[in-house]
């Protein structure tokens, strides 16, 4: 049994909107993650500093921050307070080419460890990662002590990490760390899209 938590709490600040509602080839960015990892999970949770922005997302169940602005640690207490089930795949709202390969390979992945998470040029990512709800206490010591980092509480848990090696089999290109923070950045992805449809139509 597996919780699909999409963070959609940022401030934005690069982009100057909400990522989660920026039009990506007509479509809010958040539904691009969501339809890619929604069937892989038995339960979706978004959580946000506005649930009522995203209440387009029609059944999807909106959790608000607990703590609005307090940054992606915070978020991740939220949904982790938040899940149904004892794991749960993390992902950031703005990463619409996220790898089913390597989703499925960080589920697999479930070693005797509270967090599964890739490491893509020499960086974690914990935002596409897996964690366990055990996960919760050190997060919340974390927070208590004012460490913030979305790593700060690794040292307390075991942590499994996917090496860049097995992710290069996966997703050769690393499309799934392609995160949209700027305008720049989503155009970038809107060129990407267009070559995509232009292969599959040759």
């Amino acid at each position: 049994m597996l919780t699909i938590a999409l963070q959609a709490g940022g401030m934005s600040r690069r982009m100057g909107r909400d990522k989660g509602r920026v039009l990506l080839d007509g479509r809010p960015l958040i539904t691009h993650v969501l339809e890619r990892a929604a069937p892989l999970g038995d339960e979706v949770i978004v959580t946000t500093n506005e649930p009522q922005a995203y209440a387009f997302l029609g059944g999807v169940r909106l959790v608000p921050d607990e703590q609005p602005g307090a940054g992606a640690l915070a978020g991740l207490r939220t949904a982790l307070r938040a899940a149904s089930h004892e794991r749960l795949l993390v992902l950031a709202c703005d990463l619409p080419f996220v790898s089913m390969p390597l989703i499925e390979h960080l589920l697999r992945a479930s070693p005797p460890a509270e967090v599964v998470i890739p490491r893509w040029h020499g960086e974690l990512e914990p935002l596409q990662a897996v964690y366990r709800r055990a996960c919760l206490a050190a997060v919340e010591r974390a927070l208590d002590e004012g460490r913030r980092r979305m790593i700060d509480f690794h040292a307390d848990v075991r942590v499994h990490v996917v090496e860049e090696d097995v992710i290069a089999r996966l997703d050769p290109q690393g499309l799934s760390f392609f995160n949209i923070n700027t305008p720049a950045d989503l155009h970038a992805a809107e060129r990407r899209l267009a070559a995509t449809r232009r292969n599959h139509a040759a």
